[in-house]
């Protein structure tokens, strides 16, 4: 897929949040990547990003890394949150016509992240 598609799909993901939640997205840069690197995937393996323990490449789809807004007391000037969507996984993974529903899945798990949501909770969401 076109890199200016999946950024479209991804961008639409985060137009199409509800007020309330878009309104505490302050100081949250969405990035998008091709593939996820060795860094990001000890993140996420580490329990640093999403504590889903993945473990390559291909099943690495999205990562948040920052402080969830559960846990902020004293947070001024500080470097935005990244939430990071890797194209690679995605595309590697499902069928092209599952790729805007996966993209739109893979971005709201990661924001119920800075929300403070954990995978466990997402899962009985069914946004696992």
């Amino acid at each position: 897929m076109h890199r200016d598609r999946f950024r479209r799909l991804v961008l639409r993901a985060v137009r199409s949040l509800p007020a309330e939640i878009a309104a505490h997205m302050d100081n949250v840069d969405i990035v998008i990547e091709r593939e996820p690197s060795p860094a990001d995937l000890a993140t996420a393996g580490d329990g640093g990003g999403d504590g889903d323990g993945a473990g390559t490449r291909d099943e690495l789809f999205g990562l948040y890394v920052g402080t969830p807004l559960t846990d902020r007391q004293q947070y001024g000037m500080t470097l935005p949150d990244r939430i990071v969507i890797f194209q690679g996984p995605l595309e590697r993974h499902f069928h092209p016509r599952d790729i805007p529903r996966e993209v739109r899945t893979t971005v709201i798990h990661e924001i119920a992240h800075h929300f403070g949501i954990d995978d466990h909770r997402l899962d009985a969401l069914g946004l696992g």
